[in-house]
């Protein structure tokens, strides 16, 4: 049986891949572009994109770059 960790790794692991695919989705090939354009720090949101911790705060000035509300975010996430 998994462990907490083991589910907080995949967990980040899905929210972490679905942020990168959707900066991409919305024509930004680059992190730092993308930071930099929505007044992100840019290693903060590499950390994102990497699978790091993420708290809610930072989630959520990601997702409203995004232009995405939560809902949607994690509606399909699984």
């Amino acid at each position: 049986m998994a462990n907490n960790a083991q589910y907080d790794e995949r967990y980040l692991s899905l929210i972490s891949k679905e942020i990168k695919r959707l900066r991409i989705a919305k024509g930004f090939s680059s992190y730092e572009t993308f930071a930099i354009e929505k007044n992100l720090d840019r290693k903060q949101y590499w950390r994102v994109e990497n699978g790091q911790n993420i708290t809610v705060k930072t989630l959520t000035k990601v997702l409203d770059g995004l232009e995405i509300s939560f809902a949607d975010f994690f509606k399909d996430l699984d």
